[in-house]
């Protein structure tokens, strides 16, 4: 029967590793040392880090360093790690020593082990070495800053379509119940008219607001330190290594970069990444109130608001019968909270990076990456499930506005603001709407312009208040005085 284990051996010692593993002795060893989440790393991180290691194996064999036959089964291996052949290979923990060392040695022997199967070798033999030939005018230090870049890159488009098609969506509802006039609300209690299409054309500008945020963001991520190695000096890379490496990189992902003006900067700090980060909690900010909104509107039905009908995709309750929840806005609040912590995390973890290195880059790496993957996925979710299919309760909208007082306010400029106080608080207590009371006193001479000794016309409230559209349009609707 076939070993279950090979041994190999590293500076530390011997150890057995399964005999059918990719990965070698040093990822076995993080494995051991760092069961604590159970979570393996984002697709997103083993590509960039392929890719990383194809482009230094090619451009170290064209600088002369590295000789064409392990040059060539290095890139093919790592091409396959790119196209997600060996992701089960990939096995350390997020929560991992620091700098991202577990990963990378991971990332270094699967390559490694692979390309060494095509030169006729067994795994562990190391034909191809995981630190002198995959690993060759690299380090952690600035092949895992250069791989959150390249992840965070790979996905923008994904994520900003996705946010894109919100804003759409958004959009499309702005127009649809453009002509739906309804009582605005500030404090939650009742405020002067707005258009339900002007709320949703509010929330369509503060995604498509968030969308440039995270667009500007992302251009700072396109400056690569690939090639400053330990420190950011360089030290054992060839001195055209740094400008190939951007310059195939950019080839092979079809992605526009940039290369570093400081290497010693972007070894040292985590900014852009952290201000990326920023711009998805900004999104997330938003989504978070529009969702909580659209929880409101669609209140009660019957004992709420009631304005908005959400799509019902599930049945809301395991012993109330018919009951229908907001469960699409719900999962959106779940989603950009958790999307919140990840950038807090990210926050801490920037800003604990000491002289030339931040070690906590493992931890920015996985909540960037988490980050994007729950956003993207909300973000459908939310728009195909739920934005698009909402519907207005016109009546209901049009008939808490009649009952609404504070539209006195448009005769402000007509009896004053304190004769406007008290037409609300009588209305109130006479449980009748404003505008009637409004026009009764009117009709009976007991209102008076608000700077002279005249009484106010019904035909003068009725300029004012017979159409509540024209109060959401802005502008006086009511002059004192001989231009009234």
């Amino acid at each position: 029967m076939a070993a279950t284990y090979r041994v190999e051996q590293d500076s530390l010692g011997e150890l057995q590793v399964p005999a059918d593993a990719l990965y070698g002795i040093q990822t076995r060893r993080a494995m051991l040392n760092f069961p604590v989440s159970g979570l393996k790393p984002w697709r997103a991180f083993i590509w960039s880090m392929a890719v990383i290691k194809r482009a230094a194996a090619e451009v170290n064999r064209d600088l002369g360093l590295l000789d064409e036959e392990r040059a060539q089964v290095t890139v093919q291996a790592a091409q396959e790690v790119i196209e997600g052949r060996w992701d089960a290979q990939f096995v350390v923990d997020p929560f991992q020593a620091g700098a991202g060392t577990s990963h990378h040695m991971n990332v270094n022997e699967v390559i490694a082990n692979r390309a060494t199967e095509m030169l006729g070798g067994e795994l562990g033999e190391y034909l191809v070495h995981p630190n002198d030939h995959v690993n060759m005018a690299q380090s952690t230090n600035d092949t895992i800053p250069t791989a959150i870049r390249l992840g965070c890159l790979w996905r923008l488009d994904e994520l900003l379509e996705a946010a894109g098609s919100l804003a759409a969506a958004l959009r499309q509802k702005a127009v649809e119940f453009d002509d739906i006039v309804k009582s605005g609300r500030t404090h939650l209690q009742d405020a002067v008219p707005i258009r339900l299409g002007q709320e949703f054309g509010a929330y369509a500008a503060a995604v498509e607001g968030d969308i440039e945020r995270i667009r500007h963001a992302g251009e700072g991520l396109r400056r690569l330190g690939i090639g400053g190695t330990a420190v950011g000096t360089g030290l054992n890379a060839h001195p055209e290594y740094h400008a190939r490496m951007v310059q195939r990189l950019s080839e092979l992902t079809g992605l526009r970069l940039a290369p570093a003006v400081d290497l010693i900067e972007l070894t040292q700090s985590m900014g852009d990444q952290a201000a990326f980060s920023a711009s998805l909690r900004s999104l997330a900010i938003t989504l978070t109130k529009i969702a909580n909104d659209l929880r409101l509107l669609a209140s009660g039905p019957t004992t709420g608001l009631g304005e908005l009908i959400m799509p019902a995709v599930q049945p809301g309750s395991s012993i109330m019968p018919g009951k229908i929840n907001p469960a699409m806005a719900e999962m959106v609040n779940m989603a950009m909270f958790h999307v919140q912590g990840c950038d807090y995390t990210v926050a801490l973890a920037a800003q604990a990076g000491q002289l030339e290195l931040n070690v906590m880059m493992p931890v920015i790496a996985h909540n960037l990456f988490e980050s994007m993957q729950v956003m993207i996925g909300a973000l459908r979710a939310f728009t195909e499930r739920c934005v698009l299919g909402l519907q207005a309760d016109r009546q209901r909208a049009e008939s808490w506005l009649e009952r609404n007082a504070i539209i006195v306010t448009a005769l402000n400029p007509l009896i004053g603001y304190n004769a406007g106080a008290q037409l609300v608080k009588e209305a109130l207590a006479r449980d009748v709407t404003v505008r009637s009371l409004a026009l009764e006193k009117a009709a009976a001479g007991a209102l008076q312009h608000r700077d002279e000794a005249r009484p106010v016309t019904v035909e003068e409230i009725q300029a004012v208040l017979g159409d509540l559209r024209s109060l959401t349009e802005g502008g006086i609707h009511a002059a004192s005085g001989e231009a009234s």
